[in-house]
C-alpha cells in the first residue's frame, strides 16, 4: 500500500518531528464501488525543524487553494447537477481563460504554428486504429450509437491531427509543418480522484503536432524548448526540473531512428543549457520525451509542459509524404503540450499568485470607487475613457462609504482602485493605489493609462 521510505520499527522515529495531522474516509484503491477505509494522516522528519518547515509550507498551501480561492474570487465551480469533474467557467475566470487563450494563439502563429479545430466525437473505428482503444479504454467514457455506428468522444486530439494531414498529400519542401489547437477532450477519472481543476473529466489541452524530417528533429525540439520557455516565463515561472525519458523495454520503431530522436532532445537541451534528469526506460513506447515541471511560488513542483516523438501513430495511419527522391516515405511527429491543460494550469496559476494576479492577467484590473452619487456620472465617463486602451474597469455598485469599497477591493485582490470624490471630479484627475506598491497618488487619466499599459506590456507589478 505504501512505496515507502520505510522505518524498520516505530522506536526509530524522532518524537519530536512527527505529528498526526488528520483522518478521511478513502475508497480502496480510489474505486467508489469498493469498501470505504478510514485512512490516518500523520508525517515524520529527521530533525524538528524539518517538520516545522513542512508544516509551515502546508499551511500556506492551504492559504494558496485554488478550490477555495476560487470560490472566493468567484473564478469558477463544479456543479455536481452537471456530474463531476467538469468545469463552469465564471465571468471572472472566463476572463483571465481568454487572456490565456489569446496570448497563446499570438505566441503560435509568432513561432510558425498554424491553428486548427477539430470535432469532440468521432467514430469508434478511429480510436482503434490510433491504438486508444486497446491501451486507454478504462480512461475513455463509453461510446454513443448514431445510426447504427458507435462514436466516441474524444479522450485525445493527436488522431484528428493526423486525419488532417492525411487528407492532402504533402511533399518534402512543406516540412516542418506546426498545428497547434486548443482542443477540448474527455476522460473517464472515478470520482475518488477527482480534484478541482487539477483532476477532472472534461479539460482543454495547449495541443500541438508538428511533421518533419528526421534530420528537421533537433532544430524543431530546441523551437518548443524556446517556445516552452518563453511561455511559461511570461506566466511567472522561472525554474523548472526537466526529466529526459529514453526508450522503454516495450517499443515501436527502428534502432536508428530511436537513437536519432533521442539524440535530438539531447542536443536541444545541451544548447538550451538546461540541466536534466535521465529516466532510462521512462519513454513512452512510441518514442522518447522530454517532460518539464515548474516550480511555484512555494517551492512545489508541476507537471505541465511535454515534448514527445511519435513512430508509432505515422505508422499506424500510414502517413507519407513525397520526398526529395520522388519516394513515398513517413514523416517524423511530435506531440507537444506546453501548459498541459488551461484548467489544470489555472489551478496552478491561482495558487501560485494565492488568487493575486499580476496586472495583465487580472480579470479586472481597475475599479473606480466613488465617493458620493454626485461622483458617479464622472466615473462611468473616467470608465467609458479607460475601455477605449483595452483596460479592464468596473465601478464599485454598492454604494458603501469609501472604506468599506476599499475593504471590499482588497478581499477580492482587485490589483489597482482609483478614489472619485469632489475633487477629482473637478480636476478631472482620480486619486490612485495599488494593492502592491500603496499610495500613487493623484494621476491624470492620460498618466494612469500610461502606467497601467507599461506594468501591462512588461507584464510587471504596478
Amino acid at each position: 500500500m505504501c512505496a515507502g521510505p520505510h522505518l524498520n520499527f516505530t522506536g526509530e522515529i524522532n518524537p519530536d518531528a512527527f505529528t498526526l495531522e488528520n483522518i478521511a474516509g478513502a475508497y480502496w484503491r480510489g474505486d467508489e464501488t469498493q469498501p470505504m477505509l478510514q485512512r490516518i494522516y500523520g508525517t515524520a522528519w529527521e530533525t524538528a525543524e524539518q517538520l516545522q518547515a513542512y508544516l509551515k509550507q502546508k499551511q500556506e498551501a492551504l492559504r494558496r487553494d485554488h478550490r477555495k480561492l476560487g470560490q472566493e474570487l468567484k473564478l469558477f465551480s463544479i456543479q455536481e447537477d452537471a456530474g463531476g469533474g467538469l468545469v463552469f467557467w465564471h465571468p471572472r475566470g472566463a476572463a483571465i481563460r481568454y487572456i490565456i487563450e489569446d496570448y497563446w494563439r499570438k505566441a503560435h502563429l509568432e513561432a510558425g504554428y498554424e491553428l486548427l479545430y477539430t470535432p469532440h466525437v468521432a467514430n469508434l473505428d478511429l480510436w482503434k486504429t490510433s491504438g486508444h482503444y486497446d491501451f486507454y479504454r478504462e480512461n475513455m467514457f463509453d461510446s454513443i450509437e448514431v445510426e447504427n455506428q458507435a462514436y466516441q468522444i474524444k479522450p485525445m486530439n493527436c488522431p484528428f491531427h493526423v486525419l488532417t494531414y492525411k487528407h492532402e498529400l504533402h511533399s518534402y519542401r512543406e516540412f516542418p509543418i506546426r498545428w497547434a489547437e486548443l482542443g477540448t477532450v474527455y476522460r473517464y477519472e472515478r470520482s475518488g480522484a477527482l480534484h478541482g481543476l487539477m483532476r477532472v473529466r472534461g479539460f482543454t489541452q495547449d495541443d500541438a503536432h508538428i511533421f518533419c524530417l528526421r534530420e528537421q528533429i533537433a532544430d524543431e525540439i530546441l523551437g518548443v524548448l524556446n517556445l516552452t520557455e518563453r511561455i511559461l516565463s511570461d506566466f511567472g515561472f522561472k525554474n523548472y526540473e526537466v526529466n529526459l525519458s529514453t526508450r522503454p523495454n516495450k517499443s515501436v520503431g527502428e534502432d536508428e531512428v530511436w537513437e536519432l530522436a533521442t539524440n535530438a532532445l539531447i542536443q536541444a537541451l545541451n544548447t538550451k543549457s538546461w540541466n536534466y534528469i535521465v529516466d532510462a526506460g521512462g519513454g513512452a513506447f512510441y518514442g522518447p520525451k522530454i517532460d518539464i515541471k515548474i516550480q511555484d511560488a512555494i517551492g512545489r513542483l508541476w507537471q505541465c509542459s511535454t515534448i514527445q516523438v511519435d513512430f508509432n501513430l505515422p505508422e499506424r495511419f500510414e502517413m507519407e509524404y513525397v520526398a526529395v527522391d520522388g519516394i513515398r516515405k513517413q514523416p517524423i511527429m511530435i506531440h507537444r503540450a506546453i501548459f498541459g491543460s488551461l484548467e489544470r494550469f489555472f489551478g496552478i496559476l491561482i495558487e501560485n499568485y494565492a488568487g493575486d494576479f499580476p496586472l495583465w492577467l487580472a480579470p479586472v484590473q481597475l475599479r473606480l470607487l466613488p465617493v458620493t452619487e454626485s461622483t458617479r456620472e464622472y466615473a462611468k465617463s473616467v470608465a467609458s475613457y479607460l475601455k477605449k486602451f483595452s483596460l479592464r474597469v468596473e465601478i464599485d455598485q454598492t454604494g458603501e462609504r469609501l472604506g468599506k469599497q476599499i475593504r471590499t477591493a482588497e478581499l477580492e485582490k482587485i490589483p489597482v482602485v482609483a478614489v472619485v470624490g469632489k475633487k477629482e471630479v473637478e480636476t478631472k484627475t482620480l486619486s490612485v493605489r495599488t494593492r502592491i506598491a500603496g499610495d500613487l497618488g493623484v494621476l491624470t487619466l492620460d498618466e494612469l493609462v500610461n502606467r497601467l499599459q507599461e506594468a501591462i506590456t512588461l507584464k510587471t507589478v504596478i
